[in-house]
Formats: C-alpha cells, sequence, structure tokens
C-alpha cells in the first residue's frame, strides 16, 4: 500500500474519517489545504531570492535563543527571517494543538528551517540525493525511542509546487531490506559516542533506520520499480508527516519552511505502530 494523503480542510475531516492521530501513526501525509501564513511586505523579499550564506542547504533557528544559521542579507533582514522562523514554529505548534491535541504536551520542537533553494538535481553522491526515497534518520543524532514528526509549508510566490513521490508502507519495505542490513554492535555504538561522533549511543534502531535509509537509497532498482505516487503540493498548502515512517523523496520545488519535532513512542496512540515496533515484530524479538 503506498502511503495516502489525507486532505483536511478549517472545518476538519468528514464525519466517519479516521481520527487524524489514526491515520497518521497508519502512515499518511496529513495534508492543510487553507491554513494562513501571510508575510509581511518586508517578508516578501524572502521569497524573491535566497537570503542564504550557500554554505549549507537550509538556513535555520535551534534552541530556545532561536539563533539563527546560515542566513545572508543585512542585519535588518537576518532579523526579520528569524522573526518569520520563529512564527513558524508557533504556528506549527498551533496546527498540533488543534488538530492532533492527543500529542497536546508530549511534543518537543527542534530545529525550524527555511529552504529557498530548488530541490538539488545535481548529480550528488547516492546518501545525499533527497530525490530518492528513503526515510528519515541522523547519522550524529540518534533518536532512540523518538519519532520524528515534520511539518513543511510550500511558500513559493509564483505558484510553483513542491513535487514529492511517496513510497509504498514501511513493513512492506522493511521486509524487503531487513535480511540485507548488518547487524548492530553495541561496542562500536559506545566507542562512537565516546570519540563524540555521535551525540549519544546509537540504539539498534539507530543502526536500523540508518543502514535502511542507505539501502533504499542505492538500489536503482527499487527507486524505480517500487510502489510509488507523485504528490504535488501548492503553494500555501501545509504537509504534516512522521518522516521515519513515511517513504518520500523531493523532486522539485523552492521556497519552504519546515518544522522538525519530537514525539515519544510511548507518546503515540498506538505505539505498536512506530518503525521501533514493527522492525521488532518484524525481527520477531525486542530491539537493543
Amino acid at each position: 500500500m503506498i502511503s495516502p494523503i489525507v486532505s483536511v480542510s478549517r472545518a476538519g475531516p468528514p464525519p466517519g474519517t479516521p481520527s487524524l492521530v489514526d491515520a497518521l501513526e497508519g502512515g499518511a501525509v496529513l495534508m492543510f489545504p487553507d491554513l494562513d501564513f501571510p508575510l509581511s511586505r518586508f517578508e516578501e523579499r524572502f521569497v524573491e531570492r535566497p537570503f542564504a550564506d550557500g554554505k549549507a542547504k537550509n538556513v535555520n533557528i535551534r534552541g530556545p535563543e532561536a539563533t539563527l544559521r546560515g542566513a545572508a542579507g543585512t542585519p535588518e533582514e537576518q532579523e526579520a527571517l528569524r522573526q518569520v522562523l520563529i512564527r513558524y514554529r508557533r504556528f506549527a505548534e498551533t496546527l498540533l494543538a488543534e488538530h492532533l491535541p492527543a500529542y497536546a504536551g508530549k511534543v518537543s520542537f527542534a530545529g525550524t528551517s527555511y529552504r529557498p533553494f530548488e530541490v538539488d538535481q545535481r548529480k550528488l553522491s547516492w546518501r545525499r540525493d533527497d530525490t530518492r526515497l528513503h526515510v528519515d534518520a541522523f547519522p550524529s543524532n540518534p533518536i532512540g525511542e523518538k519519532r520524528i514528526l515534520r511539518i513543511f509549508r510550500n511558500i513559493n510566490p509564483n505558484g510553483q509546487p513542491r513535487h514529492w513521490r511517496v513510497g509504498e508502507d514501511f513493513p512492506s519495505m522493511a521486509q524487503k531490506f531487513l535480511p540485507r542490513l548488518p547487524g548492530y554492535s553495541p561496542l562500536s555504538a559506545r566507542i562512537l559516542a565516546l570519540l563524540k561522533i555521535t551525540k549519544a549511543r546509537r540504539s539498534e534502531y539507530d543502526h536500523l533506520m540508518l543502514h535502511l535509509h542507505d539501502a533504499l537509497k542505492q538500489d536503482m532498482a527499487y527507486q524505480e520499480t517500487a510502489p510509488q505516487a507523485d504528490v504535488h503540493f501548492s503553494p500555501g498548502q501545509t504537509w504534516v508527516t512522521f518522516s521515519d515512517l513515511v517513504m518520500h523523496g523531493a523532486m522539485g520545488g523552492q521556497y519552504m519552511l519546515e518544522q522538525t519535532a519530537y514525539l515519544a513512542v510511548a507518546d503515540q496512540a498506538r505505539p505498536e505502530r512506530s518503525p521501533q515496533r514493527l522492525l521488532a515484530q518484524a525481527l520477531g524479538r525486542p530491539l537493543r
């Protein structure tokens, strides 16, 4: 089954529709077509040209101080861009509180980013090529018993959609790729943490997800023939998904805002639907 796109209007889903939490935890992408996030006349310059220093793909804020990283422009422009990102973080918090109240008080918010560049279609290394179907995993930042929840918004001023493709359900993909993955070494995980190559010790889950990410991107036959669908998110649309569960590839588009958040597996409505528990089920034992 290909990950479904569930449209959620301001009035909410039609009667009889499964709850949004149920859809999200089941591998759906929730798409909100009519939520407001206006830019002021001054702020519109941020969608007229990229205000980025070019050293990284994205501009972002992190931490309680909301320190801006990777931006270009005058001090006034950089502060205005920083305020856009702070406002977008509040927008994401409000969206979750209103539409996914079961997660209220349980979600922690991480980086907020401004993505002003065209989706990179250069011939990058296969590992860095985000046009290939993949699930999200962080090499230096193990997450263990947390989920990766992301809130995206297309802010393109010229009608250009954000073009994604989404893949098959996580259990079907894992069944194909798990037998290929190398075994987990707790000793290696401890050494990486001691050397500060990783911010914490990688769990077996982190190990498997990193290798799934790489195996998926490296397998061009799978990329071309796996069940998948094209999705176009129009300017003004916002979409939310667990990016560690939903296979996705970014194929095109320019100017987007993104908020990353974390939710503990234990705080899900149905923890058994997390990739942590699905991988354990596939292996027939708890993960280490």
